[in-house]
């Protein structure tokens, strides 16, 4: 039997006025774990929505071989009859619906009558939920999940179907480190039960831990394939392969200079919005101008809603405790007084949240600032292109004009928009909840530079992220959250991912 389950030649895909593929070709071994890397925009998501029938037969130039025969898809439901099923960056799932309802939507659990067989569809879903390490009850609405534990139900969802080969796009993008080693321990299992996966990721550590072999693609062409066996299978070498260049560290250099407080949060408790429970429970901490503090914690330890709650309250209630901004107690009960006194938040979830997908880059960036363009309930709209175009220009977004679509731009570049659109407010306090997620490494860099730039110029800002050597990197000190409740603060010249993660797992009995 022929070695490779897959193989893609000459595959060319066009959109109106730009080529995201040019003569492809991608080759995967039955039984492997291939990752896929590349910038945003490279065409790894494109060519995977090629692969699963996405774009349709027709759509595109080339051909599929798989399993040694040649196929054509119209649609992602005749990939998934032969055992292809991808899981999106872009999660597909209902919030109103249940964990099980989602598991198996399109793809119910029948009894005789015809009807679905609830308790067969609960039972099966409990064990794909023990299956990928999920600890939630199955009727739970998936609306009330973190992002990062719908990305285990999706996964969930993909391995209640027939699956021979598994794609992963960004699967880790949402999770945090335990999560993610939880996550790669079980695509380890998979390829022992004989299931081929093909994982998209921009975390390099990762796909060198867990890929056999690894294909680079740049603006849309295929680099190499290299073998991860190789002595010289290097993360430098796959960031030459995706960037074009070296680069010579991960994170930019930066002199710390902390200047006077400029934010203090004390005991601040948040109650779950419809839960009786506490999700931050008494945090106090403080962030200096000219200075990056992080905050370090596992998914539930109420990291994100310690942020959102902080920024006019749009998370939780019965909230308490104070805030002070450069010395003055500040309420901060709506996101519009929350901007009114130097605090601005650019979400985890820039998609869902940070952005209008459908709108363009101009009205993207003026969109939390518009009082500052409006001259009598008028917004100026010349000068409104003007601030865009700055913008452009300062963060280096790569789009036609600022009048683009920000739907049709990278990852990356959705992200510079997401910071235009709060540097616009002049915050004294930038909060930045996993700013780099889910964009490539160069993007990654520029994120950080812009960071640094800011601190510069006297701004406090404090980061969430999932990834610890990220908060070792760029952070000044970094504090850790366990259960709602600050257990650490640690500077970063004494940090390690040991001592970091002792804290974040700390028990709340231990913190109290």
């Amino acid at each position: 039997m022929d070695d490779y389950i897959l193989e893609m030649r000459g595959i060319t895909k066009t959109f109106p006025g730009v080529t995201a593929l040019s003569d492809v070709n991608f080759a995967v071994r039955r039984g492997e774990i291939h990752a896929i890397c590349g910038e945003n925009g490279a065409g790894k998501s494109t060519l995977m929505k090629v692969l699963s029938g996405v774009h349709a037969t027709g759509e595109y130039d080339g051909e599929i071989i798989y399993d040694g025969e040649p196929v054509r898809f119209s649609g992602i439901r005749d990939s998934e009859n032969v055992g292809i099923v991808i899981i999106h960056q872009e999660l597909a799932l209902v919030p109103y619906l249940s964990i099980a309802e989602n598991i198996f939507l399109g793809n119910e659990r029948r009894g005789r009558s015809g009807l679905i067989d609830w308790n067969r569809t609960n039972a099966e879903a409990a064990r794909l939920l023990a299956e990928v390490g999920l600890d939630e009850n199955v009727v739970t609405p998936v609306g009330q999940l973190g992002v990062g534990k719908q990305q285990l139900v999706e996964i969930a969802k993909a391995l209640s179907k027939d699956v021979r080969l598994l794609i992963l796009d960004e699967p880790t993008a949402a999770l945090n480190d335990n999560d993610s080693a939880h996550l790669l321990g079980l695509l380890r299992r998979l390829k022992e039960r004989g299931i081929t996966s093909i994982m998209i990721s921009h975390k390099l550590n990762e796909i060198m831990s867990i890929a056999d072999r690894t294909t680079i693609l740049r603006d849309g062409r295929t680099v190499e394939t290299i073998d991860m066996r190789d002595p010289d299978a290097t993360q430098d070498r796959i960031i030459r392969g995706m960037v074009g260049r070296p680069i010579e560290s991960f994170y930019p250099e930066r002199e710390s200079h902390p200047g006077e407080e400029v934010l203090r949060v004390e005991d601040w408790t948040v109650w779950h919005p419809t839960q009786d429970r506490k999700v931050v429970d008494g945090a106090s901490f403080t962030v200096r101008a000219g200075e990056v503090v992080g905050i370090a914690g596992l998914m539930g330890a109420g990291r994100t809603e310690l942020a959102m709650s902080i920024f006019g309250r749009s998370y939780g209630r019965n909230i308490s405790g104070r805030l002070y901004v450069r010395g003055k107690p500040v309420k901060a009960r709506t996101v519009a007084e929350a901007i009114e006194a130097g605090i601005a938040y650019a979400t985890e979830d820039r998609k869902r949240y940070g952005l209008n997908l459908i709108d363009d880059v101009r009205h993207n960036v003026s969109a939390a600032g518009l009082r500052k363009l409006a001259k009598r309930g008028w917004v100026n709209g010349n000068e409104e292109i003007k601030v865009a175009e700055e913008s452009r220009r300062s963060l280096n977004i790569k789009a036609p004009s600022v009048m683009s679509v920000v739907g049709k731009l990278s990852g990356g570049n959705q992200q510079k928009v997401v910071l235009s659109k709060w540097l616009f407010t002049d915050p004294d306090v930038l909060i930045l909840d996993e700013p780099t997620r889910g964009i490539d490494v160069g993007a990654k860099y520029e994120i950080y530079q812009i960071i640094n730039r800011l601190v510069a110029q006297g701004k406090a800002v404090l980061v969430i992220s999932s990834e610890l050597p990220e908060l070792l990197g760029i952070c000044d000190r970094i504090y850790t959250l366990s259960a709602g409740r600050i257990t650490g603060e640690v500077p970063v010249a004494e940090a390690t991912q040991e001592n970091l993660m002792a804290l974040m797992t700390m028990e709340r009995e231990s913190a109290a």
